[in-house]
């Protein structure tokens, strides 16, 4: 265990950008609970950060794990952190490389402009709650690796398989000519309540504001709604994918991955 370098802190920080995460490969995990997780996944981890203070707990937390341990004075984890509260542990990890899905699911969540990462991280919740682990999201979506995103998360990031295609409406197309039918959250659809639930799905949300681009609604089977009983506006997307998630489940007997 050795003192954190000037350079060291340096880099580590610079990893809160989004432009050196993805050019480095790499992303910073604050806290013990979210590095738990990570750990149990597949992705690998680079270095822990740790103040004084949490050395302690953190050895016997992960005590199985073999990486560099680096300590930091509380002023210079604060910057490692973009939290009030820093909660003086972090781990650097690598991005797992792109997977494809495996050939039997029967649920893919496609995601459009979800662009807030508070928003982006409790769909993904609701996803890996409901045992949905295939996600295709569209360029424009909030980052994954975006510390927000993990915290709203609470670590599900690290359980589900996620692809960012190089055409994210033609990833539905091809879902579409291979059977499945593609569901689109909207405004104005029919309702889940009353909806048949197909053996195979694409479940799309879109961007909070703007709902569904035009290319979805051409591409979409059917458009899928949660109806209002009182005064409300709307709903907020990712409280909408849990009601409907839920509904899904609730109204078929679907299986996943069988």
């Amino acid at each position: 265990m050795e003192k954190i370098s000037k350079n060291q802190l340096k880099y580590y920080s610079s990893l809160l950008l989004k432009k050196i995460r993805k050019e480095e490969g790499k992303f910073l995990v604050e806290g013990f609970k979210l590095i738990s997780e990570a750990f149990s996944s597949s992705y690998a981890c680079e270095a822990i950060i740790v103040t004084e203070k949490n050395i302690t707990n953190a050895k016997k937390l992960f005590v199985d794990y073999n990486f560099t341990y680096f300590i930091a004075t509380e002023k210079e984890f604060e910057r490692l952190s973009d939290t009030v509260n820093p909660q003086g542990i972090a781990g650097v990890f690598s991005v797992s490389k792109k997977k494809s899905f495996p050939r039997n699911i029967k649920i893919v969540a496609a995601l459009e402009n979800i662009s807030d990462p508070g928003n982006l991280g409790t769909i993904l919740r609701n996803c890996d709650w409901f045992g949905i682990s295939d996600i295709i999201y569209s360029p424009d979506c909030a980052e994954i690796f975006n510390p927000k995103t993990l915290r709203a998360s609470m670590g599900s990031v690290f359980h589900l398989n996620f692809i960012l295609p190089d055409n994210f409406y033609n990833e539905i197309i091809r879902f579409k000519q291979n059977g499945y039918t593609v569901l689109n959250s909207d405004m104005n659809g029919e309702s889940i309540y009353q909806f048949k639930i197909p053996e195979k799905m694409v479940v799309i949300f879109s961007n909070e504001a703007n709902g569904p681009t035009k290319q979805i609604g051409e591409i979409a089977d059917y458009n899928i709604t949660i109806p209002k009983f009182g005064n409300a506006e709307s709903l907020n997307v990712a409280c909408a994918s849990a009601i409907i998630l839920s509904e899904i489940f609730a109204s078929s007997q679907i299986v996943l991955h069988k």
